[in-house]
């Protein structure tokens, strides 16, 4: 068997489900598409998602917390 990134991936995404990560597929998450969850290639960090972490880590945690941006 020829071991390529295709099989590596399809394997990867097939764990990842079994685990209950939900899989995106790149085109429809890039930057411009109604799915993309950033502006840029440059925004490393996707706020919404750690946000929503952080809530559920933190019910308690302020609002004004939560949106605070550190520069």
């Amino acid at each position: 068997m020829n071991l390529n990134e295709a099989i590596v991936e399809d394997a990867a995404l097939q764990w990842f489900g079994e685990l209950g990560y939900a899989i995106g597929h790149g085109p429809q998450l890039v930057p411009g598409e109604p799915a993309a969850e950033r502006d840029s290639f440059g925004e490393m960090v996707r706020v919404g998602r750690l946000r929503a972490a952080i809530l559920q880590l933190n019910l308690a945690i302020p609002e004004e917390a939560l949106h605070k941006q550190r520069r």
